[in-house]
């Protein structure tokens, strides 16, 4: 497996995505559809995206972190920055199957 993808999210999105066979969350509040593409990250860009989307969450869930193996996408997979010369984080073009997660780690573990 290359690096793997993660992605953080509310515990019952996982669910609900585990019941429906697809994950189609794009980022906090935002879906696959709105967004036209899923945020993830690489280890080392978690914590920052992590502060950024959920330091002030206060929700009724538990967060956890999807990990990916991109191998087992079958969506298109682009690294791409915000700006130009910018940190690029992977963008996953479509919805991704629960059988590209390799692992679910508690927020907070990961």
């Amino acid at each position: 497996m290359s690096e793997p993808l993660l992605h953080i999210t509310e515990r019952s999105l996982w669910d609900a995505a585990r019941a429906s066979g697809a994950y189609e969350m794009s980022t906090r509040g935002r879906t696959l559809q709105e967004e036209g593409f899923i945020h993830c990250s690489l280890r080392h860009q978690l914590p920052g995206v992590a502060s950024f989307l959920y330091g002030s969450y206060t929700g009724p869930d538990d967060l956890v972190v999807l990990v990916i193996d991109p191998e087992r996408l079958g969506a298109p997979l682009r690294y791409e920055a915000m700006k130009p010369g910018g940190e690029e984080f992977p963008h996953v073009y479509g919805p991704i199957p629960v059988e590209a997660v390799v692992e679910v780690e508690a927020w907070g573990a990961a």
